[in-house]
């Protein structure tokens, strides 16, 4: 027989196993909301039995562990998604910040369809419209006024929209680094995480918050890189970025740094090593694809449009002669989008305005009407598209690349949703389970206390008897 102090240690381990399953409960509840938190269960396990004449008896309850319910399957899915989404969101916002920018100039508007407003694409049409109309009265001054003014919109339009676009790009730059940097102070903080964890569990003990809090900083640094993470023994995570390890344990090996390959644009390698990453998914690899992708096609195309603008209207243009009889002068001055402009001359005397084929021949339109026929022509430098061709060209490719990443937006929100469902199923705290815990632990507190007091009873009858 265990004996009546036996009994009342039994008792009070009963007690101190139901406080802390009150505890616990209470510590779920309270982080009810609390969507980094991971629901916790107290493991209660039969104490030591111990030999009597009647063999083996059994001395009550103990508490084996508070243990963290947490599917480290789910937990990597999550991290994965986080870093899909993160990608496709980053280029999402870096094109809508080109669109809501070049709306005006694209003919779009935010949801994409066209226009009231005056964009390159019309501007493309008035000038090659003031040509015909000034073929049609070669000698009218305001008809060469109109082709000068008309060249002169286009060029600004042109302008307008590449130092837009250069500045999105410096944004998306700085993007770039802000991004780094949070990621390197994550990489910092998992491992200290790792440290404390580490000693907290070293002597069997539990760390089930700070695992919380770490697992949160891995999902914020997936959003940020791509990263694959390997568990050790002890509690801590390593993680590598790219295919470099970057923490192990407690210690960060490397950070992560830009770096500009020759072209002023930033690119990301590992700090000490050096070692340029390419990475698959992440905010920060989303931004550098939007960068160097569909932003990129777009500055590249209006450069291009630019030129051979430059080029195919020169070409003609500087042939003519004007009302004085002059020739040999350019219309457009520059070499790109942003330094397409109009011959300074051109803006204080339209009559300089080279329409003539023929010196000294007045009202005649030979070049007037090649330029004006020069709109609908094809052009090989533009992909043997005509110059509205070859924009409406880039203006679609723009609003596919966008399209795509509002249709990957979605699908990886819904895709989020539902891993998040599923760890909430495993990992979340549900209030009706955690209330019913309570009154279990809340009744069995009272049960294990009427033990105690039953021997207390007992003892004092003992101690009355020898009285």
């Amino acid at each position: 027989m265990l004996g009546l102090f036996n009994t009342l240690q039994m008792g009070a381990r009963a007690l101190q196993a139901n406080q802390l399953g009150v505890e616990v409960t209470g510590q779920n509840l309270a982080n009810s909301s609390n969507a980094a938190y991971s629901r916790q269960r107290v493991d209660l396990e039969t104490s030591t039995p111990t030999p009597t004449s009647l063999g083996l008896q059994g001395t009550g309850v103990q508490v084996a562990s508070i243990q963290q319910i947490r599917d480290s399957m789910l937990d990597g899915e999550v991290r994965d998604e986080s870093s899909y989404g993160g990608y496709w969101t980053s280029q999402q916002s870096a094109l809508e910040s080109a669109q809501s920018q070049l709306g005006e100039f694209l003919n779009l508007n935010a949801t994409g369809s066209a226009t009231d407003s005056q964009g390159i694409s019309d501007e493309i049409n008035n000038l090659f419209n003031s040509f015909q109309n000034l073929a049609t009265s070669p000698t009218s001054m305001a008809q060469r006024e109109d082709v000068v003014n008309q060249a002169q919109s286009l060029a600004a339009g042109l302008n307008q929209a590449s130092s837009q676009l250069s500045t999105l790009n410096d944004s998306l730059n700085g993007s770039i680094k802000d991004g780094v940097t949070s990621a390197n102070q994550l990489l910092s903080q998992i491992a200290q995480l790792n440290d404390q964890i580490a000693k907290a569990t070293i002597t069997g003990g539990t760390a089930n918050d700070l695992v919380d809090t770490r697992e949160q900083d891995l999902e914020t640094l997936s959003n940020l890189v791509n990263i694959q993470t390997t568990a050790n023994a002890d509690g801590t995570v390593d993680v590598s970025i790219g295919g470099q390890q970057l923490v192990s344990g407690k210690n960060v090996l490397d950070t992560l740094q830009t770096y500009d390959p020759g072209n002023g644009e930033s690119l990301i390698e590992t700090a000490t090593g050096g070692i340029p990453l390419t990475l698959a998914h992440g905010s920060i690899q989303g931004t550098i694809d939007a960068r160097d992708g569909a932003l990129q096609t777009l500055r590249t195309g209006l450069d291009t449009l630019a030129s051979s603008m430059i080029m195919q209207v020169n070409g003609i243009y500087s042939t003519g002669y004007d009302l004085n009889g002059n020739t040999g002068q350019d219309l457009f001055t520059g070499t790109d989008a942003a330094t397409i402009g109009v011959n300074a001359n051109l803006l204080t005397d339209p009559s300089q305005v080279q329409a003539a084929g023929v010196a000294g021949a007045t009202g005649d339109n030979a070049v007037a009407l090649q330029l004006a026929q020069l709109g609908n022509q094809s052009i090989a430098g533009l992909g043997n598209q005509t110059f509205s061709g070859a924009f409406a060209s880039q203006v679609g490719s723009f609003g596919f690349a966008l399209s795509t990443a509002n249709t990957q937006v979605t699908n990886s929100a819904s895709v989020a949703s539902m891993l998040q469902n599923q760890r909430d199923s495993v990992s979340g705290v549900s209030i009706e389970e955690e209330v019913a815990n309570l009154i279990t632990f809340q009744q069995a507190y009272t049960a294990s206390s009427k033990i105690i007091t039953t021997v207390d009873q007992m003892l004092s009858t003992v101690v009355n008897l020898k009285q």
